[in-house]
C-alpha cells in the first residue's frame, strides 16, 4: 500500500495536557514521519505519513487523544508526500 500524508488540526482541551508529547510516542510506535504542534489559538496541529492504513489508525487515535484530553472536532486534509520528513518530531 503506498505512503500517504494527512494533516491534522485537533481542537478541544489538547493543550495542557501532553497531547504532543502522547502524540509523538504514538507516532513514534507507529513507524510515522511528520510532526506535530500547539497552534496559538489553541489547537493541535499535526502532520502524519506513512502507509494509509497506519495513518488512519493514527487519525483515529487523535480523535480520543491522551487520557485527559477531551478532543471535539479533528479536520483532516489529505495532501501531496513530503520528501523532505525523515522522521517525526514535536516543533515549539
Amino acid at each position: 500500500m503506498a505512503d500517504v500524508c494527512a494533516h491534522l488540526v485537533i481542537r478541544g482541551r489538547v493543550q495542557g495536557v501532553s497531547f504532543r508529547y502522547y502524540t509523538y510516542h504514538q507516532a513514534l510506535l507507529l513507524g510515522l514521519k511528520g510532526w506535530v504542534r500547539n497552534r496559538p489559538n489553541g489547537s493541535v496541529e499535526a502532520l502524519f505519513q506513512g502507509n494509509r492504513a497506519v495513518v488512519e489508525k493514527m487519525i483515529e487515535w487523535c480523535r480520543q487523544g491522551p487520557p485527559i484530553a477531551l478532543v471535539d472536532n479533528v479536520e483532516v486534509k489529505w495532501q501531496d508526500i513530503n520528501e523532505d520528513l525523515r522522521e517525526f518530531s514535536i516543533r515549539f
